[in-house]
């Protein structure tokens, strides 16, 4: 009886932190793969998709070359449509849609044979998907009726052009993988107000353009 009363004590003494935990999140699947979404982390963790827009990279040159010249990408509109009030603690997330690579024995001997390590191909193949390889966070210049990621602004003769070499401000992100082709990008430091957006740089011939797919959002 003395033990059955103790225990109930115990019991009675832990149970508001065991309760107090919080639950471990449970990801969501976004709609579509190989997209950024924001990770609203609620009662219930949901995903919220961003603006996307695909653009090629843009070269100006003002007063031929006196007043120097840019490079980089453009959205159009001043503002996204996306917006997020929260700007601490950011987070969100990235899915290939692939589950994890199966593999035989059959194919790991072939593999062998023609000289070629089966665990270096897939950890090359994992590291072509890694977001941490593909993506880019930037901040936006807004003004014009467009929104722009400057990749580099050279100055031009003086008085005309700018004094410095100048650039979109970027930031970084930590990458958490979750399971096989699904990552958690969390911001590492807090977003101040203005447009931002996710560069993910095109793969193969269509890279040749110098082309990129944005997912931009603005934080209030």
């Amino acid at each position: 009886m003395k033990k059955k009363l103790l225990f109930a004590a115990l019991f009675l003494q832990i149970a508001p932190a065991l309760l107090a935990q919080p639950d471990k999140i449970k990801y969501p699947d976004p709609e579509f793969s190989k997209e950024v979404y924001f990770l609203k982390k609620d009662n219930v963790a949901t995903v919220v998709r961003l603006e996307k827009n695909s653009s090629k990279m843009e070269s100006k040159i003002k007063m031929g070359g006196l007043g120097g010249s840019e490079n980089g990408y453009s959205i159009e509109g001043e503002k996204s449509s996306v917006r997020l009030n929260n700007r601490n603690n950011l987070s969100f997330v990235f899915s290939t849609g692939a589950s994890a690579p199966s593999s035989s024995s059959s194919q790991d001997s072939m593999m062998r044979a023609n000289g070629m390590d089966p665990s270096m191909m897939q950890s090359a193949m994992g590291s072509m998907t890694d977001p941490a390889n593909m993506i880019t966070l930037y901040k936006a210049e807004s003004g014009k009726g467009k929104r722009k990621i400057l990749m580099v602004k050279s100055p031009g003769a003086m008085p005309f052009g700018s004094k410095k070499m100048q650039s979109s401000d970027k930031f970084t992100f930590s990458v958490k993988k979750i399971r096989e082709g699904y990552w958690e990008l969390v911001i590492d430091k807090p977003l101040t107000k203005g447009e931002y957006a996710f560069s993910m740089m095109s793969m193969g011939m269509a890279s040749m353009d110098g082309g990129t797919t944005l997912f931009a959002f603005g934080v209030d």
